[in-house]
């Protein structure tokens, strides 16, 4: 059953293309699927190509229950691939086609009805790239009620003024551990440690919450003035991709529901793990599965 509130996505839908396979991914898309499988109202704002590729990414949003009105389809450019390198540890490395259709969403007035209604506006850093989409999603900003910004550095596609305009608005801000490192010491930051860097950014943003993923590790969260900690869960890694996604949906989904933060972190954690332990970004997870990979009994 589908929950009250509404989130919108906003950003990149495009193709991972694997060693052995192409698969659906792009941030924000992989955001909006594990939001939408916890029956959150999830619409996706983005564009595709015109063509075959463009059409199956859209009946893949259909039939995960999210709305694609706002998914516009480019008669110029193509659907976005990126072409995916996996370590033999599973972590990933990526080559980002460009110029391609999410590149050049245009702004409407359809669009900004959608981000006024919702409870939740997520989007990432990537999408800034191109001007056109930057320039939609800065119009966008200002209408929305909850502000979640996914930090995703991929050189070269990012500048370090856009990067400081799209935090000094986010509500809610999510780096992994390195991408905090980098945006710390760009804001100036004399610190070293993780926790000293989390609470410079604190400091300097108007953010109510901010969030870092360490990888197996686990991750971080500040929120209200208050750390919380989670050291990560054991899992044979697959691959990472979209692992810190499914994070970040779990994360904003629990919080929504008004989980207390420790409880949301930790089931955001073992979602993320149970993600890197299975191929591709959008594996189904079922609340049995996540329930007893939190939980297990003896």
């Amino acid at each position: 059953m589908k929950q009250d509130m509404k989130a919108v996505c906003f950003g990149e839908v495009l193709w991972d293309v694997f060693p052995d396979e192409e698969r659906i991914g792009g941030a924000p898309l992989n955001v909006a699927s594990r939001l939408s499988s916890f029956g959150i109202n999830t619409e996706m704002i983005s564009r595709v190509g015109n063509h075959k590729k463009g059409e199956k990414l859209i009946s893949y949003l259909k039939s995960a229950d999210i709305e694609v009105k706002n998914i516009a389809k480019d008669e110029k450019y193509p659907t976005g691939v990126v072409n995916v390198s996996l370590s033999s540890g599973g972590s990933a490395t990526y080559e980002i086609a460009y110029p391609v259709a999410w590149d050049k969403i245009a702004i409407s007035e359809e669009i900004i009805r959608s981000v006024r209604k919702a409870e939740v506006f997520i989007f990432g850093s990537l999408v800034c790239r191109d001007k056109v989409s930057g320039n939609t999603l800065f119009e966008l900003l200002p209408e929305a009620k909850l502000k979640v910004l996914d930090i995703n550095l991929r050189p070269p596609h990012y500048e370090n003024e856009v990067l400081q305009k799209l935090i000094a608005q986010a509500d809610i801000i999510k780096f992994n551990d390195d991408e905090l490192f980098e945006i710390a010491e760009m804001m100036g930051s004399p610190f070293n440690s993780l926790e000293q860097n989390l609470n410079f950014i604190s400091e300097k943003t108007s953010a109510r919450s901010i969030c870092v993923t360490k990888g197996q590790h686990g991750a971080v969260f500040l929120t209200e003035g208050k750390l919380y900690y989670n050291s990560g869960f054991q899992t044979n890694v697959k691959d990472t991709v979209g692992a810190g996604d499914s994070f970040l949906a779990t994360l904003i989904a629990k919080l929504l529901t008004d989980e207390n933060p420790q409880k949301a972190l930790d089931y955001a954690c073992a979602v993320g793990a149970l993600v890197a332990a299975k191929e591709g970004a959008n594996p189904k997870l079922s609340t049995a599965d996540i329930e007893a990979f939190v939980n297990p009994k003896e």
